[in-house]
């Protein structure tokens, strides 16, 4: 079956080309660098010639609000229309938990304008909503910094592994369209001020961690459940402290 990964270069998508390849799928990384420019249109027409299901893992470059909004509202339009023209029977979108709960901040909404155009497409689809993943921890640290000290909402935390999201994104895709969508999320759950704190101590980093109920997570203030799932969620099977790439996350 040909599978088509749009953002199959990225951290994600390159993992889940991996897994599909390995269980003997035709599955092609499609990204601006392979010649494939959802915004634009450039080679889609050409990359879906054939596909069966269409995975879409790309992100946003800008993660300002207009920008971002305008990112996913424009790919998302461009590929659902390319894939009806090429006859795709299965969308396949991964988005993130709490899309619906945090129309605050400017990405949720974006995400959820962009799972609006799969749900009213008449491609059959799949929505993975995923927890945060490990490989951003240093990026939450850095993005919450001022000066020593790291300014972290004391919520509930859920993140989970790169590989783990990858292999759900792909288990969905080799099955049929769920015409809804499936939570996924760490095993273990935490305080997010906490695990931060541990995290920056494991990598010797002085930076202060203070738990402030109003700090910003990349751009408004969450709520104690806005980043975890409320309801039955797919647990991934790695934990953060045996996760592979801890220590290269540190430097």
């Amino acid at each position: 079956m040909k599978i088509v990964v749009i953002g199959g270069t990225g951290l994600i998508g390159s993992k889940v080309v991996a897994r599909l390849s390995a269980q003997g799928h035709e599955a092609v990384a499609a990204a601006p660098n392979t010649g494939v420019n959802t915004l634009t249109g450039e080679g889609l027409a050409d990359v879906l010639a054939g596909a069966s299901v269409v995975v879409d893992v790309a992100n946003s470059p800008s993660f300002e609000d207009k920008a971002v909004l305008e990112f996913f509202e424009t790919a998302t339009g461009n590929l659902l229309a390319a894939e009806e023209g090429a006859g795709v029977g299965h969308h396949v979108g991964l988005s993130i938990v709490g899309t619906e709960r945090e129309p605050s901040r400017g990405y949720f909404r974006a995400k959820l304008a962009q799972e609006d155009l799969i749900r009213k497409s008449p491609i059959p689809y799949s929505i993975v909503h995923a927890t945060q993943f490990f490989e951003f921890t240093r990026g939450i640290a850095d993005d919450a910094t001022d000066g020593g000290t790291v300014r972290i909402a004391p919520v509930a935390y859920q993140p989970m592994a790169g590989d783990d999201v990858a292999a759900q994104v792909a288990k969905v895709a080799m099955g049929a369209p769920l015409n809804g969508r499936i939570e996924i999320a760490g095993p273990e759950r935490f305080r997010m001020d906490e695990f931060i704190r541990d995290a920056l101590a494991y990598w010797n980093d002085p930076r202060e961690v203070v738990a402030d109920p109003h700090a910003h997570y990349f751009g408004a203030e969450v709520g104690e459940t806005s980043l975890v799932p409320v309801g039955d969620a797919v647990l991934g099977a790695i934990r953060y402290t045996e996760w592979p790439g801890r220590d290269a996350v540190a430097k």
